[in-house]
């Protein structure tokens, strides 16, 4: 592994700088941002970027009205330049979830794109629109409001699937660091291309697939819109990573058997990247099969950024998301929140804590819920249950809320079952529960999507077929078969939702 060296200076965007330094130079020439046919080179991006931080500069906190444009990526990067934290605001929000966050982080201003319509909820915010006008005189980029790396860059707020959504402080230093990692881990330079289809409100989409591009002095063509031909498309025509969720993968997996194309085109990544929520091993062979290429598997979440990855140098091994990295530590606990896993026998759960510069700074204005995430020791509780294998390989199992089940005295993680069931050939998609029962405390519950709904498979059928893969204790001793699973907006599947009605 090599050595890590992270820049905490205010400069997250060195390319940036050199653009505005030397404007007829090759570096200001250079492909920054693309989505779909609208496009702007570093030189550009900085002359944009330059006159809306001096214009937001003094504005405390700032909304972005975070669509998959030109224009929000300009509006955050202006905020990064300025100094001044920025709320990127979920599109999809319904108006009450919307005030919340309105409310809550109490921002000054809301940026958005010109002509875009925003929601009543939005109605008290000055507003500025964000006008892309590359032909205006390049000015000098501002000096961020402060040098120290522990001001806020970001507000991002969580899902609330435990109450209303939390505002994650993210600070420079955050953004700094986890990028800087992941650029060691998969020999991330200013020649990759990243293609991605994401939303650009949350961590994943904004922060690895914009920010991370432009801080390497490479560059990124968003989709706007996912479809596989897009990604066929931009594969083809000389990009050479592809970041995504399950969701994507999967119908990847499902469109590649009659698209060769699509093939050829992933066969030509230098990296497949996979996040957000674990991807099935079924769709990992697939894809692998199709084309040669594995893909690799990252974890981490709004409060700490990045904590592994499988690294590029490394076994691309599905079901994991690999080892630390550089700068985290990372250590598996008993239910009591302190007692240490020790064992690294790819069977012992224990939750997820880590430490280390990749963290959030608090939740906004929540010093309770601030100090509970948190150990004595500086430990943050993500609430994820894994297990580690002898070589230190880390796979994810669930999460402690919904995906710990204990079954006749035995700790199980879902995750494993879920996958185990989309081995079998009648399961489209799984996801497994507990549910009380009065001889085991809980017994296995789950919530099946056949591949031939006139024909699904039976309990028993699937009993058998996770008790051969794994253990008996783990079999599901209750099927239900379902159309489809509820999702979210980023594919995960919402276990609360699934009653047992």
């Amino acid at each position: 592994m090599s050595p890590l060296s992270l820049d905490l200076s205010p400069d997250l965007f060195p390319a940036l700088t050199e653009a505005q330094a030397d404007p007829d130079g090759p570096g200001a020439h250079r492909p920054a941002l693309r989505f779909g046919d609208r496009s702007l080179t570093y030189g550009e991006l900085a002359a944009t970027a330059s006159p809306l931080a001096a214009r937001v500069a003094e504005a405390g906190r700032i909304a972005v009205w975070a669509t998959p444009t030109l224009e929000t990526a300009v509006a955050v990067v202006a905020a990064l330049l300025a100094g001044v934290p920025a709320v990127p605001l979920n599109p999809k929000s319904g108006e009450s979830e919307l005030g919340h966050i309105v409310s809550d982080s109490a921002p000054t201003l809301v940026l958005a794109a010109q002509g875009t319509q925003l929601p009543p909820a939005l109605a008290a915010l000055e507003r500025l629109d964000i006008d892309i006008d590359t032909s205006a005189p390049a000015a000098g980029l501002p000096s961020p409001g402060t040098s120290d790396p522990e001001t806020p860059a970001l507000i991002v707020y969580t899902s609330g699937t435990t109450g209303p959504p939390k505002g994650a402080v993210i600070p420079r230093r955050a953004i700094a660091t986890t990028l800087d990692a992941l650029a060691d881990a998969w020999q991330w330079t200013g020649d990759d291309v990243l293609v991605h289809g994401l939303p650009l409100f949350h961590v994943h989409g904004l922060i690895l697939g914009i920010l991370g591009p432009l801080r390497r002095g490479g560059s990124v063509r968003h989709l706007v819109r996912f479809e596989t031909a897009g990604v066929a498309r931009e594969l083809s025509e000389g990009a050479t990573m592809l970041f995504g969720v399950p969701t994507m993968y999967h119908r990847i997996a499902e469109t590649l058997p009659d698209d060769p194309a699509l093939a050829k085109a992933l066969a030509r990544a230098r990296l497949l990247v996979s996040g957000s929520a674990a991807l099935p091993v079924h769709d990992h062979e697939r894809i692998a099969q199709a084309t040669g290429r594995r893909v690799i598997e990252r974890y981490g979440m709004t409060e700490t950024l990045m904590n592994t990855s499988v690294r590029a140098d490394g076994e691309p091994r599905a079901g994991t998301v690999g080892v630390p990295l550089p700068g985290v530590e990372l250590r598996l606990t008993e239910e009591d929140g302190t007692t240490a896993v020790e064992a690294y026998d790819g069977e012992t759960v224990g939750e997820i804590q880590v430490r280390g510069p990749n963290l959030f700074t608090e939740y906004l204005d929540r010093p309770e819920a601030t100090a509970a995430a948190f150990t004595e020791d500086g430990w943050f509780r993500t609430g994820d249950m894994a297990v580690r294998d002898p070589d230190g390989y880390v796979r994810i199992v669930g999460r402690k809320a919904t995906d710990l089940i204990k079954s006749g005295g035995y700790k199980i993680g879902a995750g494993e079952i879920e996958n185990a069931l989309l081995e079998h050939p009648g399961v489209r998609e799984a996801a497994v529960t507990g549910e009380p029962d009065a001889d085991l405390g809980e017994r296995i519950v789950a919530w099946i999507v056949p591949a031939d709904p006139q024909s699904p498979p039976t309990v028993d059928e699937l009993a058998d077929h996770v008790a051969r893969r794994l253990a008996p204790h783990k079999r599901p001793r209750v099927v239900h078969h379902l159309d489809a699973l509820p999702r979210n907006d980023m594919g995960k599947i919402m276990k609360r939702a699934l009653t047992h009605d």
